[in-house]
């Protein structure tokens, strides 16, 4: 693999990392919340253990369009952005602000073409559903092989299982349209490594949405320890005087 996919493939596997060394054993069923660490898109997750319920095509949409648009994703565009400036991907694109501005670009086109391919157009398109299916108890690791494997099995509207067609040819698609925009990646090979990279990061958000509610609770259990620690340190009755300072008064 080129060295120039390294920073990437390093980036995701950090960001993983951290999310698997947090304590994964709770089970207290999590509160919705669309922001995972604050940053990633988490609109798609729903609970594993809920009934299944099939979504509209205009939920799907809706859905894709929410994660294609919403504010933090300038941020990870530009990290990507800056990955490619220093890898001097697109040699064509030049440095400076002007080619930091181009790469910019593309990589909110990246996403979002992806985005809109993956979670809405190819699942309504092949009747797939783009959930994420949140495991939430069990071992750690097998918690991370069910979010990985979601990238290769996804469920049917009516509750089945497939082959997930709706990431690889969501992703495909996106990886044709990106030749577009990218003059100097559009060898054969070059877009079979752009589809790789794009499915193993889609896997590791999967698991990022599996375990960030562990950690959330972790960081919220930590705030409430320290919390009543200084309510108790503010609510106790003085300390008694030392006989040694009543005896010489």
């Amino acid at each position: 693999m080129p060295a120039r996919h390294i920073p990437r493939i390093i980036l995701s596997l950090v960001i993983a990392g951290a999310a698997l060394a947090q304590d994964s054993g709770l089970s207290n069923p999590p509160v919705e919340d669309k922001r995972a660490f604050g940053v990633l898109p988490n609109n798609r997750t729903t609970e594993a253990s809920l009934p299944f319920a099939p979504l509209t095509a205009k939920r799907k949409m809706t859905i894709a369009v929410k994660d294609s648009f919403a504010a933090p994703l300038g941020l990870t565009t530009g990290v990507f952005a800056s990955l490619y400036q220093l890898e001097d991907q697109n040699p064509s694109f030049g440095q400076g602000l002007s080619g930091y501005a181009k790469r910019l670009g593309t990589s909110f086109g990246d996403q979002m073409v992806g985005n809109m391919m993956t979670e809405g157009v190819m699942p309504t398109l092949l009747h797939e559903d783009p959930r994420y299916f949140r495991v939430g108890t069990g071992s750690r690791w097998s918690r991370v092989r069910s979010a990985v494997a979601q990238i290769m099995v996804t469920r049917t509207d009516s509750g089945g299982r497939t082959f997930n067609f709706s990431e690889w040819g969501g992703n495909a698609a996106a990886v044709a349209l990106s030749n577009a925009w990218y003059p100097d990646t559009r060898t054969a090979t070059e877009n079979i490594e752009k589809l790789a990279i794009q499915c193993a990061t889609d896997a590791f958000s999967n698991v990022l949405k599996e375990f960030w509610p562990d950690v959330k609770r972790h960081f919220e259990r930590r705030r409430e320890v320290k919390r009543e620690r200084e309510l108790r340190r503010l609510t106790a009755p003085p300390a008694p005087e030392s006989a040694s300072a009543a005896s010489g008064q």
